[in-house]
């Protein structure tokens, strides 16, 4: 136990030893979104000449499978693998994920609406209209975007070797909603960073949990 213990401290600590380059990392987040409204009437052009009916049709697909129901049904299929396996580990890490994903996607819905960004294909009343109840409205920020993003972020978080092997999904399904004209480049770069900062809080919190629960097992078995 005492071992066990030694370890959730240092794990802490080193956190805490870390935590001036989350700082750095928001600086760099935060210069990122900027620059990505600058290039959105640029990728969006670039977007509309790329259009094919085969490439429209597989970026539907993407987009479908890609929204937050799809990553809802993965994680509490994991999760209930995982508690059948006996796997407390993995089963704190795929809740953490549907948390990430459900969090990121309410905080979302809440920002877009009441933000009003007209989506690429509306013609009028283009740009910033404030508060909209219509889904034309609510370009910024992309919720495909946020969920996956947080969905996988979580994973990366908590195992940064398995993560990084699904990082090119979220990238696609971000992707799709620029080429079908539904989001500008900002509405997914902003949404992703949303998503990250989301998970990088949550996956943590499901972590430590996780070490007391190993504490208090190792404890019992005394």
């Amino acid at each position: 136990m005492a071992s066990l213990e030694t370890q959730t401290k240092f794990s802490r600590v080193t956190a805490a030893r870390r935590s001036p380059s989350r700082y750095l990392w928001l600086v760099l987040g935060a210069l990122l979104a900027a620059c990505s409204f600058w290039f959105d009437a640029a990728v969006q052009e670039w977007m509309t000449q790329q259009q094919t009916p085969d490439a429209r049709a597989f970026m539907r697909q993407v987009s479908w499978w890609g929204d937050w129901p799809a990553h809802v049904a993965v994680g509490l299929i994991g999760a209930a693998v995982s508690y059948a396996a006996g796997s407390r580990r993995w089963l704190g890490i795929f809740a953490a994920m549907v948390l990430a994903c459900a969090v990121a996607g309410i905080v979302n819905r809440a920002i877009k609406m009441g933000a009003g960004r007209a989506r690429p294909s509306v013609e009028i009343d283009a740009g910033w209209n404030g508060p909209r109840l219509s889904s034309k409205y609510h370009a910024f920020p992309s919720g495909h975007t946020a969920a996956t993003t947080g969905f996988f972020a979580a994973l990366c978080f908590a195992r940064p070797h398995v993560g990084l092997l699904f990082v090119l999904i979220p990238i696609l399904i971000a992707f799709s909603r620029m080429y079908l004209g539904a989001h500008h480049l900002s509405d997914v770069t902003c949404a992703a960073l949303l998503g990250i900062i989301v998970a990088a809080l949550l996956t943590p919190v499901v972590q430590r949990r996780l070490d007391r629960a190993r504490i208090a097992d190792a404890e019992g078995a005394r």
